[in-house]
């Protein structure tokens, strides 16, 4: 998976770039390339969307601030409540997110995980909750698929600020209980209708849905209450692993909310082709010339494998398109034992320059065979009387 650029880059910016130059940035290149004006053009609509994407970001400042702490983790995207990944509503949860986390990307929006959904620093009125799941993508060699491979990694978590405790308040300071809302969060307004009075409830506009107002913040955390630190942990990937594969790291993920257990890390596999090999589960494919000479007369030739060169029988009479069969020199099988085996499909090559002894012998294999050959009739009369007419061999 690409990573996503840096949003400021996408809209041609420097980071302390005002909000209305922003918003002018966005104007002129959206109309740039907006579908309507580049019809047709599957590169203009991605970056279309690229450009809506950053914008709808850089010109909201508690979802800009946030960006420009945590980058693309802070800045996910919902998916309308889907499951977890393997659950209802698709394999990665509630959708997905990508950025500069060092080929990390994280299940569900940052916003919602740590401050409850709608708006930063909303409190979550809720219990224990499990964090949320991370990706990682994986690229390696066909060798390295082969023979299964450790890696280290540090995976970016957003923790309670070590300094503030999470209360996003600097040492020695608390928030205050929001007057308007009387620290509850939410507001009530009762409107009057034609049926009567209604009432509704909604976020305290002066604190966000806080309950709390933080007056002197913590310089460490800027008064979010959160930061990124990376955790450790070394990767095991089996030898048979293939693009495609997943593999689950329990609790690997983010920390947990109000002591919920952490999230998972979903490794998901990419294998680059191999400039000889082909892949069909742990079987090998390879494509190998031989001469007209070894294909008919049979011969013992030497083929690469994954793990050095062998030597392969071919037996007398080949022909192109035939496959031969090395045992056990293919890849591991990933849920059985044993090994598969590498096919070497074999095409005979034809010379395409013949010196004059060459085009003798072959006129004279030709002759054996009663064959007819564009060498010319001098050629021919020449290679008679050398070698006699002969009967004609089998075909």
């Amino acid at each position: 998976m690409a990573a996503k650029r840096d949003y400021y880059e996408v809209l041609g910016l420097d980071r302390g770039t005002a909000e209305d130059e922003i918003k002018k940035a966005y104007r002129s290149l959206a109309r740039k390339y907006h579908p309507d004006h580049n019809p047709g053009d599957p590169q203009a609509e991605e970056r279309f969307k690229e450009i809506g994407e950053a914008y709808e970001i850089l010109k909201d400042p508690q979802k800009r601030a946030a960006y420009d702490r945590f980058g693309h983790a802070a800045v996910g995207r919902g998916s309308g409540g889907q499951g977890r990944p393997g659950g209802p509503g698709g394999p990665f949860g509630q959708g997905e997110w990508s950025g500069d986390l060092g080929g990390f990307t994280g299940f569900g929006d940052i916003f919602d995980m740590l401050f409850g959904g709608g708006g930063l620093g909303r409190q979550r009125q809720r219990g224990p909750e499990q964090g949320a799941d991370l990706r990682y993508d994986l690229e390696m060699s066909l060798e390295e698929a082969a023979t299964g491979l450790e890696r280290e990694l540090d995976v970016p978590r957003i923790v309670d600020c070590p300094i503030c405790g999470g209360s996003g308040s600097r040492p020695g300071t608390k928030p205050e209980r929001c007057s308007e809302c009387g620290g509850s969060g939410q507001v009530r307004s009762v409107r009057r209708t034609p049926l009567g009075q209604m009432v509704t409830s909604g976020p305290c506009p002066r604190c966000e849905g806080r309950g709390r107002i933080i007056t002197d913040p913590c310089r460490d955390c800027d008064g979010l209450g959160k930061v990124r630190r990376n955790h450790h942990i070394v990767l095991t990937v089996p030898g048979g692993v293939d693009t495609g594969t997943r593999m689950r790291i329990a609790e690997a993920g983010q920390p947990g909310i109000v002591g919920g257990p952490p999230g998972d890390l979903y490794v998901y596999v990419t294998v680059r082709p191999h400039k000889l090999f082909q892949r069909d589960g742990a079987d090998l494919y390879l494509d190998h010339r031989i001469g007209f000479a070894q294909a008919a007369l049979g011969a013992e030739i030497t083929v690469p494998t994954l793990d050095g060169e062998t030597v392969l029988k071919v037996p007398s009479g080949t022909q192109t398109g035939t496959r031969l069969r090395l045992r056990g020199k293919g890849l591991p099988h990933l849920r059985r034992g044993g090994l598969g085996d590498l096919l070497v499909r074999v095409s005979v090559e034809v010379p395409t320059r013949l010196s004059s002894r060459e085009r003798e012998l072959l006129a004279a294999f030709a002759v054996e065979r009663g064959e007819s050959v564009a060498v010319g009739e001098g050629l021919l009369k020449r290679v008679r009387d050398a070698f006699g007419g002969g009967e004609r061999g089998g075909r």
